[in-house]
């Protein structure tokens, strides 16, 4: 890593790019982990894997595993149990998805981590539209149809 190089300032750029627009989609939704975290967690990922790489005789899969440890600890710290539930899963998977962006830029894949970018806002933004849209078709005039037929069960009659 030279800091006086073209690729080193891309990587960085690239980083705070990808970790901004998914930092900013979890913002807007009021989600842990919001710009400054995943812009850290991108960058941090991209510097350990273009570090791992660039030493001589180094074991690049090993630098890997441990950030994908590290990477499994911060995203477990998010997850919390209320009241029988777990909150923050899909925090902790965007956490996991930050590090791969950021190691993909590590490995130099910067046009790989911008798809992957849009993958993963795609995904967060797609699923929540999705499920929007079933909630409003459950409680829309067919849900008030079934409850009216249940009820009409629960007495005797027939409808």
């Amino acid at each position: 890593m030279d800091a006086t190089s073209l690729e080193f300032w891309a990587r960085i750029l690239v980083s705070l790019v990808c970790g901004g627009i998914i930092g900013l989609e979890r913002q807007i939704r009021g989600k842990p982990a919001g710009i400054r975290t995943s812009i850290l967690i991108c960058l941090g990922t991209q510097v350990f894997v273009s570090q791992g790489t660039s030493l001589a005789g180094g074991d690049h899969y090993r630098v890997l595993a441990q950030v994908v440890t590290g990477v499994g600890f911060l995203g477990a710290g998010l997850m919390i149990s209320q009241e029988g539930m777990v909150r923050g899963v899909t925090s902790a998977a965007v956490i996991w998805m930050l590090a791969a962006i950021g190691a993909t830029i590590g490995l130099g894949r910067q046009k790989e981590a911008l798809v992957l970018v849009l993958v993963t806002v795609g995904v967060l933004s797609g699923v929540e539209y999705l499920e929007n849209s079933i909630r409003r078709l459950r409680s829309g005039v067919h849900a008030r149809h079934q409850s009216f037929e249940k009820q009409g069960h629960k007495r005797g009659r027939k409808l």
